[in-house]
């Protein structure tokens, strides 16, 4: 992963599974339900359901046979279908025939968002190997959704919310509010995947937690995760320097990338850049 001004690059009817695609289709109703119900309202896994936010349309990510779809549709006026396999964006109208359902055969990397004119939500089963550039897209988005529920790999999910920080973890707790949904098991998928996954709950800020500027010094510091992060900066300054900057600001010497929150790292920056 790397980040610059604040971005992250981390880099027949019945349709089979393309393994390049990463496609696991889930298949049980009760999950499925439970994914749309948090897509749907805010009121479950520490969200209050007192915004009122309205969206009446869902952007789904990765659509695939159409499962999750069917669950989406009966909780919402509208349903976006951004599907990348032509084959099954082709294939998906025909299951819900008289539905408002629009199926775009795109690339979620490079969907606008700006095209939807109205308040929405995400909601989406993602390949595991574009987790990180989805939801990077979705943060960054000028016309961001008033939430997004995804279900990712549960590594990622926990990763993401630990206090053990990664530049994943900064990026996502920097713009948007961030919950824990279920756990889903790999056997309730087929083919099923090698790990277990979760949903993951973000609702984007208004506005960032600490500007840009500061992701600048967060990608430095990360350069070498597992060093301290002392000698990850030693470009910019003197030991000495970077010593009595450390010791102003509360950090220890042998403090390490993973060790600081976003306010710590804002505080170096400032301190940096005096």
């Amino acid at each position: 992963m790397v980040v610059g001004r604040g971005r992250l690059t981390f880099g027949t009817n019945m349709v089979g599974t393309n393994k390049n695609l990463g496609q696991h289709w889930l298949k049980n109703r009760a999950i499925l339900d439970e994914i749309a119900d948090l897509a749907a309202e805010e009121s479950a896994y520490g969200f209050s359901d007192s915004r009122g936010d309205g969206a009446k349309v869902c952007l789904e990510i990765g659509p695939g046979l159409g499962t999750l779809t069917s669950s989406l549709l009966r909780r919402f006026e509208k349903v976006i279908a951004v599907e990348y396999d032509e084959r099954l964006a082709g294939n998906l109208p025909k299951s819900f025939p008289g539905k408002n359902l629009e199926v775009l055969n795109q690339d979620i990397l490079k969907f606008d968002f700006s095209t939807i004119k109205e308040k929405y939500v995400i909601a989406g089963n993602i390949p595991y190997y574009i987790t990180s550039p989805i939801i990077e897209r979705i943060l960054l988005a000028e016309w961001r959704p008033e939430r997004a529920v995804l279900l990712i790999q549960k590594e990622v999910a926990e990763r993401i919310v630990d206090k053990k920080e990664t530049m994943l973890s900064l990026f996502v707790k920097n713009r948007a509010e961030i919950n824990l949904g279920p756990v889903v098991v790999k056997g309730e998928f087929t083919p099923p995947p090698k790990v277990d996954s979760q949903v993951i709950i973000l609702r984007p800020r208004e506005k960032p937690e600490v500007g840009d500027d500061v992701f600048g010094i967060i990608k430095m510091g990360f350069l070498a995760p597992r060093k301290k992060l002392i000698h990850n900066l030693s470009g910019l300054k003197s030991k000495e320097e970077l010593t009595k900057i450390f010791s102003e600001i509360g950090l220890s010497i042998d403090v390490r990338p993973g060790d600081l929150g976003l306010r710590d790292w804002e505080k170096l920056y400032l301190s940096l850049s005096a």
